[in-house]
């Protein structure tokens, strides 16, 4: 796949938290909750016909990675059964072998909406340590040429404001003190953006301001939204769920300078290094994935 990897620098200097600029508003948000549109389609079946759904793909048709635009290797990623009903039969894993590779996923790009959300499930396996990267949300000048690619690398550099911005939701450890995975976070790169105690422009942080351990070996239903914000104005959102509870919610941030720079690509996949991943296999299974213009929810049984 033709992506630029975050160096691994970044594992030794740290990253910045937003909570002083940008507190969470979760406890008080009028955001939906529990159920949505979703609810009704057993195992996501029938979602992509949905009006408010952009892209679907719930793994059970067809081969891996058909309707995407970027697939990782298929020593890394294979279909297996989901052992799961709101999963359906098949599901996508990725395992990740240190010493022969770093993971891997999917890329689509898509058509983009003022407010985006992403839905998936998620199931870490026993043997599945610290992640690196997960699942990330780019803005990209265009779907074409080069502009197709405009929101992927430069980590460490500050964004500009009209040709990228990112935010992704992926397990943290909190530099190997909790139990891996750790807690779920979103990792940002904007144009406002902190810079970092080595001068570096690393994403920051939102994490919410409670919640659990994940808990390995059982699916999980996660999902995220990004409001885009008037550009140049700090009106931009971001928020996520986990199983249809809302755990973090974040306000006024100013992602964009540019009306033409939108979201519009979703990289879903594992991604370790070394620098605190020590098992070495690790594997995370991915379904039902679906990109809508409003909040999705669990999957129906």
């Amino acid at each position: 796949m033709k992506f630029m990897k975050t160096f691994l620098f970044l594992a030794l200097t740290g990253i910045t938290l937003a909570a002083d600029r940008f507190p969470d508003t979760s406890s008080g948000s009028l955001l939906p909750k529990g159920d949505g549109f979703a609810a009704r389609l057993k195992g996501d079946d029938g979602a992509a016909s949905h009006p408010a759904v952009i892209f679907a793909d719930n793994f059970e048709n067809g081969e891996l990675g058909a309707g995407w635009n970027e697939k990782g290797s298929t020593k890394v990623l294979s279909l297996v059964p989901s052992g799961a009903a709101e999963c359906g039969k098949r599901c996508m894993q990725v395992e990740a072998r240190l010493g022969e590779n770093e993971g891997g996923g999917l890329t689509k790009w898509f058509e983009p909406a003022d407010t985006v959300f992403v839905r998936f499930y998620t199931r870490f396996d026993a043997n599945c340590d610290y992640v690196h990267h997960f699942v990330t949300l780019r803005a990209n000048k265009g779907q074409a040429g080069g502009d197709k690619w405009s929101g992927f690398g430069k980590a460490g550099l500050l964004p500009d404001g009209d040709e990228r911005f990112s935010t992704a939701l992926e397990p943290m450890g909190d530099w190997g003190k909790l139990k891996p995975p750790g807690k779920w976070n979103f990792y940002s790169y904007w144009h406002e953006m902190d810079k970092s105690r080595d001068g570096m422009y690393w994403g920051n942080q939102f994490l919410p301001t409670t919640q659990e351990t994940i808990t390995k070996e059982r699916w999980i239903c996660a999902e995220f939204m990004l409001k885009h914000n008037t550009p140049g104005k700090p009106d931009g959102e971001q928020a996520f769920w986990i199983d249809g509870r809302l755990l973090g919610h974040w306000r006024g941030i100013n992602w964009r300078k540019s009306a033409g720079l939108k979201a519009n690509a979703l990289t879903l996949e594992s991604y370790i290094t070394d620098r605190w991943t020590k098992n070495p296999v690790n594997t995370v299974y991915f379904d039902n994935l679906i990109i809508a213009r409003e909040y999705i929810g669990p999957a129906g049984k």
